[in-house]
């Protein structure tokens, strides 16, 4: 699917065009080209009339930084991350931009909805949005803004399972998915803010960038490094949840343990009698007691339970 955006007097016109009447269109007034999963004619439709070859899924997915930004005497080209979590689940999708003239061309091949929000920003207020540049900074800021949101959110929710009460938890192993899957959340977004850190350090340093954005990429670097200082203290709150959990499991491994010790010492004497009575010699000088049985039976019993006595006394139980 095709999308563009044209500046026209006292506006901006948003349109669909497909690959079939692209050869047609006029791109004079256009600002920006927005591509959602394009198919391999449109692509090549798209680069025969812009006049370069767009990049592939597979480019905008390299990790090489060397591959996801680069300048030439025709323009820039970005292939960065966008954050996309679905409940206990994260991934960073690849979003292309291409920066020719005044004009900007993206490539996604996910919906996402920040695309939806700021196609209705655009429209709104058409005037803060003069050229391809323009519309680069308004998507990266509001992309910042929402990672602002997801991280906050984040944040919320680990101090969430923080605040539980183990013992009451039930399932211990639930706990640990639940930190398990937060510490993925969180690598996947801060892996997400490093990556438009490096972006817009690179667009900082590239002299095709206007002055006036300039200012603006200085402003959205010193808030992916507060947020990137906010992952990193999410870090240190999993790592203590962590700790916080193997520590009360060793605790209710040493209770268990405990337990089992001190049944072996309340049954240990009481099994050392019934061995010595239960012995087949005939020179016993009990066996011909009257009282022999019950005598042995108090025995085991007064063995069992003065362990009881003193370990209940000493705080033991």
């Amino acid at each position: 699917m095709i999308r563009v955006f044209s500046r026209l007097k006292g506006g901006i016109r948003s349109e669909f065009v497909d690959s079939g009447s692209l050869e047609a269109f006029d791109t004079r007034p256009m600002i920006w080209m927005d591509l959602l999963s394009p198919t391999p004619e449109e692509a090549a439709a798209v680069g025969r009339k812009l006049g370069f070859e767009l990049p592939t899924r597979q480019e905008t997915e390299e990790i090489e930084f060397s591959s996801r930004f680069w300048e030439d005497d025709h323009g820039i080209e970005i292939n960065t991350y966008f954050f996309v979590r679905h409940e206990n689940n994260a991934h960073n999708e690849a979003v292309s931009f291409t920066l020719r003239e005044s004009y900007l061309v993206t490539i996604r091949y996910q919906e996402l909805k920040i695309f939806d929000d700021f196609f209705r920003k655009l429209l709104l207020t058409p005037s803060s949005f003069i050229d391809g540049f323009h519309v680069l900074s308004g998507i990266l800021a509001m992309r910042i803004d929402v990672d602002a949101d997801v991280l906050e959110g984040l944040s919320k929710e680990i101090v969430g399972i923080g605040r539980l009460n183990l013992r009451e938890f039930g399932d211990l192993g639930r706990f640990l998915e639940h930190i398990t899957s937060y510490e993925h959340i969180n690598i996947t977004l801060r892996e997400n803010l490093t990556d438009k850190q490096r972006v817009l350090s690179s667009l900082l340093k590239s002299a095709r960038v206007p002055e006036s954005l300039k200012k603006e990429f200085t402003m959205m670097i010193k808030d992916v490094n507060s947020l990137i200082t906010s992952a990193t203290f999410n870090f240190e709150r999993l790592e203590y949840l962590q700790n916080l959990f193997l520590n009360f499991l060793s605790v209710e491994q040493n209770r268990v343990i405990k337990i089992f010790t001190v049944m072996s010492v309340i049954f240990l004497p009481p099994t050392l009698i019934a061995s010595i009575y239960g012995m087949n010699f005939k020179a016993f000088p009990e066996l011909s007691w009257p009282f022999g049985y019950p005598f042995a039976l108090a025995m085991i019993i007064g063995s069992a339970v003065l362990p009881l006595y003193v370990f209940k006394k000493k705080g033991w139980l």
